[in-house]
């Protein structure tokens, strides 16, 4: 075996270290397709990033962790991989070598049920409040959550605060990515899942007890991972910057866009050499 290692890195994918043409910005630097669709090229990393990835991916113990479902996550080409674990679903699955830990979900499961309304209820309740004229999908995700694709033009201005209030009373919230709205019971989430994670690396002793964990996320579902984690980082786009997301000691990246992924994979990799810098507060 080899020798525990010194970091633990928790990120989120999706405009944090994966961007689509429109999420990019502006770039004069080289890219790679780390995602098709259809056949179709998705997601970049710029070449740069993609060198750093894999560099880090074998000198700490890095934990992709997104809202994607285990499909969608299987369609992405991570510099790096394979990798041991990754957190799917939110927080929802967790898999070991790529497959779906059963244990884990029942567990998810149980304790769904345990804090409020089903999916059912739930999904029910949101197709009374929407419409065609600015919903252009309504997604289920791995049987957990459930998501809306919209026209943010279009959408009616109070109708996220009310659906979230209304969840909130249910044991759910919800929140808004991009042009997707996301409803999520709140025993999914992405920290509990890097927690435990982290706890079988060590007990495998293949991350030292020590070792303290980084995350990073530009979104409000990446929010608790952020302020669970050790020290944390977060780009200088998202549904994090609009809210003016902080905490203490957070650093915020001086780039946005595609840029802004190399900057997180520098700040990480020096992790491995020293404190990082707390940074530019939010």
């Amino acid at each position: 075996m080899s020798s525990p290692k010194p970091l633990l890195v928790a990120t989120d994918l999706d405009r944090t270290m994966i961007y689509s043409n429109a999420a990019a910005g502006a770039t004069v630097a080289a890219t790679i397709c780390v995602e098709h669709l259809d056949g179709a090229p998705l997601s970049y990393m710029t070449a740069a990033a993609a060198d750093r990835m894999r560099e880090l991916a074998v000198a700490a113990a890095v934990l992709p962790t997104t809202t994607r479902t285990i499909e969608q996550f299987g369609r992405i080409r991570l510099p790096g991989a394979p990798w041991p674990f990754a957190v799917t679903s939110n927080g929802g699955n967790i898999l070991v070598d790529g497959v779906p830990d059963s244990r884990w979900r029942r567990g998810i499961d149980a304790a769904v049920r345990a804090g409020g309304a089903g999916l059912a209820e739930v999904e029910a309740a949101l197709r009374g409040r929407i419409d065609d004229s600015w919903v252009l999908k309504f997604r289920g995700a791995d049987e957990l959550f459930c998501y809306l694709v919209v026209d943010l033009a279009a959408t009616p201005p109070d109708f996220l605060a009310d659906w979230n209030s209304w969840c909130r009373e249910r044991g759910w919230s919800a929140s808004r990515q991009g042009r997707k709205i996301y409803t999520m019971p709140d025993a999914v989430c992405k920290s509990r899942a890097v927690a435990e994670v982290r706890a079988r690396l060590i007990a495998s002793g293949r991350l030292e007890a020590a070792a303290p964990t980084l995350a990073a996320g530009d979104g409000a579902l990446d929010a608790e991972m952020l302020a669970a984690a050790d020290r944390a980082i977060r780009p200088r786009h998202g549904e994090l910057e609009e809210l003016g997301w902080t905490r203490p000691g957070l650093t915020v990246t001086a780039a946005s866009g595609i840029g802004a992924g190399e900057e997180i994979l520098d700040w990480f990799t020096a992790a491995l050499t020293g404190p990082v810098a707390a940074g530019t507060p939010g």
